[in-house]
């Protein structure tokens, strides 16, 4: 009986020691014995088990990942993770995380301690605005210990390129190819049937007219607002982006150009390739949200007395690998500490979430920033996929393209689904031409589609209704927008409120 008892007191010691202090940062730092197989998946192996969940389920996240594809697809991405922390899911500022730096501190500790090593062999960068770092773990009991941390939000590969081994297994190029990344350089006479002239010397594109955006220009031209888009960068040879950004009747405004992509395999690698777009696709979108209503016989802007803050923060719309998804990141941070702007464009993404950009699309909308993100734009890696991210956010309006018409049919490369908030006009039904914008080059002309021009014609029109509202807030401004749409107050499942009325926006 006595024996009895005090095996009773010894088990109930040690439930009471083993037990958590709610008031301090208590993480294991070791793992229990677990079983892992010694080979990791192959990246066709990995990448089937993407595609698998996605097409069952409509989505695939990390979190939801076995450890041993979580590991395998790390060990397949240079060993490099990236982990978010805090007190709670939405505990992603460091700015009002009072125990960020006890539990990152603890995090380390597990990672140091399961990998037997050094701190400047381990840690690669801390994000100064975020609860969020990034490391190299090579041990899968590592992962394995870090995920049974209640203080993990996500711990992901921070390097594992899904479309360049989707791209290699079916034998295409890579997707900084232009067919494949929505990047190209080209120019082309526009068709005359596909702009109006209009004083003092521009054309402005059919697709404007679609949504009354010229009648709205008697009441707003987006002055005094400012708008951020985060893509590839502004050619440096294009004035009418540059040196010439106020012409005709574009005045008194501003052009800000910035670099956060690091172009460099190396990790530790902190030095951006500039300001410069060297893919042809950010500088598209610039001009279709914010070119100068010029007087040189091109294509002018939705909002083209809007201010532009631009940012290269990838090589390509397609947002994989490490450094993509940090300089994403870090641009959309800058955005949204920057109070000028209101508006935000982001015609790229993914087709699966990325903790670090939705940590940066959180915190730029925490801010009061207005998210205009790409429903989808088919290239040949992501035709089997719904509403991308980070369109599919809750915090981002998710916007695609459509035919010319009096029926909504999505364009030939425009994705749709319940997560699309509006759309917009863009493609010709009888000749297929797209919206006219500014080419890379000066004194050229190009077409471009889906949904991207879509995304940054939409941040133009809310341009106009806050330019002509400046004390309104956010949500003041969309819900204007939503209300002066196609199919308010009742969504359509596959095109949201549909097209904006910008003339009925801005009255």
């Amino acid at each position: 009986m006595i024996k009895s008892n005090l095996k009773l007191l010894l088990f109930l010691f040690l439930i009471v020691s083993c037990s958590k202090d709610d008031n301090s940062i208590s993480i294991e730092n070791q793992v229990a014995v677990e079983t892992f197989k010694s080979d990791p998946m192959t990246p066709q192996q990995i990448n089937s088990e993407i595609d698998r969940s996605i097409q069952s389920k409509g989505s695939f996240n990390w979190s939801e990942a076995s450890t041993y594809i979580l590991w395998s697809a790390t060990k397949n991405g240079n060993y490099i993770v990236s982990i978010g922390f805090g007190n709670g899911k939405n505990d992603f500022d460091r700015s009002k995380s009072a125990s960020n730096q006890k539990i990152q501190e603890a995090i380390l500790k597990i990672i140091l301690d399961n990998e037997a090593t050094t701190l400047d062999k381990t840690l690669i960068s801390q994000d100064e605005f975020l609860n969020s770092i990034d490391v190299i773990v090579t041990k899968p009991q590592t992962i394995a210990a870090l995920r049974k941390s209640k203080y993990i939000r996500y711990i992901e590969p921070g390097d594992y390129k899904y479309f360049a081994v989707r791209s290699m297994l079916k034998g295409q190029q890579s997707t900084n190819s232009s067919s494949g990344s929505g990047c190209g350089f080209d120019s082309s006479v526009l068709s005359s049937a596909d702009y109006t002239v209009v004083t003092p010397n521009a054309k402005a594109a059919w697709t404007l007219y679609q949504h009354n955006i010229p009648a709205a220009w008697n009441y707003s031209t987006g002055r005094g607002i400012t708008i951020g888009i985060v893509d590839t960068g502004v050619s440096p040879n294009q004035t009418l982006l540059g040196s010439n950004f106020n012409d005709g009747l574009s005045t008194g405004r501003t052009i800000q150009k910035y670099g956060t992509y690091v172009d460099s395999v190396w990790p530790w690698s902190t030095t951006t390739d500039g300001p410069n777009d060297q893919c042809g696709h950010g500088t598209s979108m610039a001009s279709a949200a914010a070119a100068p209503r010029n007087d040189n016989g091109l294509p002018v802007g939705v909002a083209y007395n809007a201010n532009l803050v631009t940012y290269r923060a990838a090589s390509n719309v397609v947002l994989d690998g490490f450094q993509e998804q940090s300089g994403v990141k870090n641009a959309l941070t800058a955005l949204g500490n920057n109070t000028n702007v209101k508006i935000i464009s982001m015609s790229m993404g993914h087709i699966f979430s990325v903790g670090k950009i939705e940590d940066g699309i959180k915190y730029a909308y925490s801010k009061g920033k207005l998210i205009f993100c790409a429903g989808g734009t088919s290239t040949s890696f992501t035709t089997f996929v719904g509403v991308i991210f980070p369109a599919s956010m809750a915090e981002a309006v998710a916007v695609t393209g459509i035919k010319e018409g009096a029926t909504y049919e999505k364009c030939d490369d425009c994705h749709s689904g319940s997560k699309i908030d509006f759309t917009v006009v863009m493609q010709r039904t009888a000749t297929g031409n797209t919206t006219p914008v500014v080419s890379y080059y000066d004194n050229q002309s190009d077409y471009v589609g889906g949904s991207s021009v879509a995304t940054a014609t939409t941040a133009g029109i809310a341009a106009l209704v806050w330019a002509k509202n400046p004390t309104w807030t956010r949500d003041q401004v969309l819900n204007k927008m939503k209300q002066s749409a196609r199919f308010y107050p009742t969504k359509n499942p596959e095109f949201g409120y549909g097209n904006i009325n910008a003339l009925q926006a801005v009255q």
